[in-house]
């Protein structure tokens, strides 16, 4: 993740150069005295999920430009949505898409802003390693514990399954501002936000991880890079969506599942939707830059999906895009 003293050097040197000799810069490309030069703050919040990659992101673009001051907060989906609709941050982190109430708050005050894709994700079913009993679930199953319908009536596990033993199924999962939770709502329950209630939630993650690796009756929901960095006290179950998968049946959720879309439905894109105000400030726009061009390589780092080399230049030049119709 960091950066040599002697590959930087190098880097803006070639800059430099480029630069003293008259031609003109790839966008994204930053001279030695362009880097001394930028300065500023720039506020982050949003999803728990996309998180580690924008915390990954700041962590590198603070080495190359010091004299920039970025914030990352966590604060869900939503709670960021919140904030960002107010005006009060510059970049939402999003792992779902806007919608339209967030949108019309974002109106309300003047807030115009871009979606742009960063990574990939898919949503992990996980129980505790003790449990012995549950080696795969349906789509179908998942609805039956998490919808509306089943507070108070769906307890034990072998309400879901006659073999599994009667116990109680003790549920942890996204907290209702996150992303995450609408997420897996929509494509569980089918419909967005709408779930049990008697649940233990929260949009950390941490705390779900550590809920469920200390049950040996639970199961819970949330991105796979927490499984990733906490598989030594978890186990994650496979998910058949009963759909015709040409008999591959129940599929785990990895890199190459969630790209090949055979980890359906809960492979997901993520986002971060920047404000049209913070996209006009140079130090926005050098982030931003240096996000997509990064991006891949360490959402990778953090157990994400990347994208390919082709999609991160499609959303640069989107972006790019974006920043000249400000100044129009």
């Amino acid at each position: 993740m960091k950066k040599t003293i002697l590959n930087l050097a190098i880097i803006l040197s070639a800059t430099l150069l480029i630069s003293s000799c008259g031609n003109g810069k790839e966008s994204g490309e930053t001279t030695t005295s362009d880097s001394t030069k930028i300065s500023g703050d720039i506020k982050i919040d949003g999803s728990s999920t996309v998180y580690p990659i924008t915390e990954a992101v700041a962590e590198d673009f603070k080495a190359s430009f010091p004299d920039v001051k970025v914030t990352v907060g966590l604060s869900g989906t939503g709670g960021g949505f919140k904030k960002f609709g107010r005006g009060e941050i510059d970049i939402n982190d999003a792992s779902r898409s806007i919608k339209s109430t967030e949108d019309s708050l974002c109106k309300a005050n003047n807030i115009g802003h871009i979606e742009l894709k960063v990574a990939f994700d898919g949503l992990a079913v996980v129980i505790n390693p003790g449990n012995t009993w549950c080696n795969d679930i349906t789509v179908a199953e998942l609805k039956k514990i998490w919808e509306p319908e089943a507070q108070g009536k769906i307890k034990t596990w072998n309400q879901i399954r006659p073999e599994w033993p009667k116990e109680e199924i003790h549920l942890f999962g996204a907290g209702v501002e996150s992303g995450t939770y609408d997420y897996f709502t929509e494509a569980i329950v089918g419909k967005s936000h709408s779930s049990r209630g008697d649940y233990t939630a929260s949009e950390d993650d941490n705390v779900l991880v550590q809920g469920i690796s200390t049950d040996k009756l639970a199961l819970g929901f949330f991105g796979i890079a927490y499984f990733e960095a906490n598989k030594d006290k978890l186990k994650v179950i496979p998910v058949d969506d009963l759909k015709d998968d040409n008999g591959k049946g129940p599929i785990l959720p990895s890199i190459e599942t969630v790209k090949n879309k055979t980890y359906t439905p809960l492979g997901r894109p993520l986002f971060i939707y920047v404000n049209s105000t913070a996209a006009a400030k140079k130090e926005v726009q050098t982030f931003v830059d240096f996000y997509l061009t990064n991006g891949g390589a360490l959402s990778q780092e953090v157990g994400y999906i990347a994208m390919t080399d082709e999609e991160y230049k499609a959303e640069k030049l989107k972006f790019d895009e974006f920043v000249k119709s400000l100044a129009k």
